[in-house]
């Protein structure tokens, strides 16, 4: 590989803003946040919408995200409960 051109590949936490679930991986994405992980070292922190640990497919549970009662219109208007 060439020197000077590559990213830095470091450790970095990722946390599941919905769950608080959080988990130590490498990776080279830039962060300005830091935070401590349980060994008591300081890690880059990556906050993240979705993880494994909030996604349907992974849980099974379907989360409903309704905005301004757009569900409740739709189910009124084609007789659905």
């Amino acid at each position: 590989m060439k020197k000077g051109i590559h990213p830095e590949y470091r450790a970095v936490v990722f946390q599941d803003v919905s769950t608080d679930f959080a988990f130590l991986t490498r990776s080279t994405i830039k962060t300005r946040e830091r935070t401590t992980w349980t060994d008591g070292k300081e890690y880059p922190l990556v906050k993240v919408e979705v993880s494994s640990a909030s996604h349907p497919f992974y849980t099974g549970k379907q989360k409903i995200v309704d905005t301004a009662g757009r569900v409740d219109r739709f189910r009124r208007k084609y007789g659905l409960s």
